[in-house]
C-alpha cells in the first residue's frame, strides 16, 4: 500500500496511528465520557464532525496563509475554527437532543480544547495533504476516535457488572483498561509496512 494512497491514510488514522490509543491525544474525553455507551458513541460522532469541519477549514486557511506568507497565524486560526465548530455542535445538540446535551455535560464544550482535533489540523498541514487526503485523514481520525471511545465504554460497562477489588476501582481501572487497549492497538503498527 502506498503511503499517500487514500486507503493507507484512512487505515493509518483509524488503526496504525490512532489519535487516542497510539498518539495519546484526546485522552480527556476518552476517559471522561467513556463510562457508558449511550454517551460515548454520540461524543465520538460529535468529535468526528468537528474533526471533519476543522480539517476542511484548516486546509483552506493554510492555502490563504501560505499565499500571503503569514504562516505564523496558523495556530490561532485553527483554534478559532475549532471553537466555532464546537459551538455549532453544541447549539445543535442543545436544540435537538437536550437529554444528550445534559448527559455529555462539560465534556461537550471541552472538545474545543481536545488536542486530537488541533493535532489533526497540524498533522495534515505538515504532511502536506491535498484536500481529498485531508478529508480522508479527518474521517479516519474521527472513526478511530469513535472506535477507541466506544471500545473503552463497552469494557467499562462490562466491568461495572464484575466484582472488582476496591484498590483498582475508578480511575485506576480506567487507566489500566486504556493502557491495555493501547497495547492492543500497537499491534497494528506493522500494517504500515516498511514506511
Amino acid at each position: 500500500m502506498q503511503p499517500d494512497s487514500l486507503s493507507f491514510i484512512f487505515l493509518n488514522a483509524v488503526l496504525i496511528n490512532n489519535f487516542v490509543l497510539a498518539l495519546f491525544l484526546g485522552l480527556c474525553p476518552f476517559l471522561g465520557v467513556s463510562g457508558k455507551l449511550d454517551t460515548a458513541f454520540p461524543m465520538g460522532l460529535a468529535t468526528m464532525f468537528v474533526m471533519l469541519v476543522s480539517s476542511t477549514c484548516a486546509y483552506g486557511i493554510n492555502l490563504v496563509l501560505n499565499h500571503f506568507d503569514i504562516q505564523f497565524l496558523r495556530l490561532i486560526s485553527y483554534i478559532a475554527v475549532i471553537a466555532s465548530a464546537v459551538q455549532l455542535v453544541e447549539m445543535t445538540m442543545k436544540k435537538f437532543t437536550p437529554a444528550l446535551f445534559r448527559a455529555l455535560g462539560i465534556f461537550l464544550p471541552l472538545i474545543t480544547t481536545n488536542c486530537a482535533i488541533l493535532g489533526l489540523a497540524l498533522f495534515q498541514t505538515f504532511k502536506e495533504y491535498n484536500f481529498l487526503q485531508s478529508l480522508v485523514y479527518a474521517i479516519g481520525a474521527g472513526v478511530g476516535f469513535t472506535l477507541a471511545i466506544v471500545l473503552m465504554a463497552g469494557l467499562r460497562e462490562k466491568l461495572s457488572l464484575a466484582n472488582v477489588p476496591g484498590a483498582v476501582q475508578g480511575a485506576a481501572l480506567s487507566l489500566m483498561l486504556g493502557g491495555m487497549l493501547s497495547l492492543a492497538f500497537m499491534g497494528f503498527a506493522g500494517l504500515g509496512g516498511s514506511h
